[in-house]
């Protein structure tokens, strides 16, 4: 059975969407997910289904709308497309705390970097429907604004590479 990632936005960050970790793995083994995971207070969860991807992120974005009375936004992705964001890291000399993965619903615009101000030397890639961007003094004091980032949510390289570990044993 597959193993999916859900990344959940704006969840438990700064005080809004709050949602502890326990009732998300509740919510999704009530909607039929199997072998349910999260991973720190930021609205990660790890589960298998046999739905397909399209059903999965359906029945998620509902069931956390019932419960939040509004979905969050979810990002959805296979064990293998986290493995590729995980290992596709387009700045080696990052630091994997101040590399910043932003996962995509879609993917971006072909011009999302024409609007990219950087003024603190933030350095910045598109591959597929994530966003790299490698903050050299740190996201919380950057400056950065690249308005393509809004639709998604972020974890950072260790993060990306925790959900991978987790995800790999799951299916092993």
């Amino acid at each position: 059975m597959p193993v999916y990632v859900a990344l959940l936005r704006a969840v438990n960050v700064g005080g809004t969407g709050t949602l502890p970790m326990a009732e998300l793995k509740a919510l999704c083994e009530d909607i039929g997910f199997t072998d349910v995971k999260t991973y720190i207070q930021s609205g990660n969860v790890l589960f298998q289904s046999d739905k397909d991807e399209i059903a999965v992120q359906k029945h998620l974005e509902e069931a956390l709308a019932v419960k939040m009375g509004k979905s969050p936004g979810v990002i959805l992705r296979s064990r293998q497309e986290m493995e590729a964001a995980a290992e596709g890291s387009p700045f080696p000399h990052a630091k994997p705390n101040y590399l910043l993965v932003n996962f995509l619903p879609e993917h971006p615009p072909a011009d999302a970097l024409d609007k990219l101000v950087a003024p603190g030397g933030e350095e910045v890639h598109v591959a597929g429907k994530e966003i790299y961007v490698h903050y050299p003094d740190g996201s919380g004091r950057s400056k950065l604004k690249l308005p393509a980032l809004k639709a998604g949510t972020s974890r950072n390289l260790n993060t990306v590479r925790k959900l991978v570990e987790m995800a790999r044993e799951m299916e092993s």
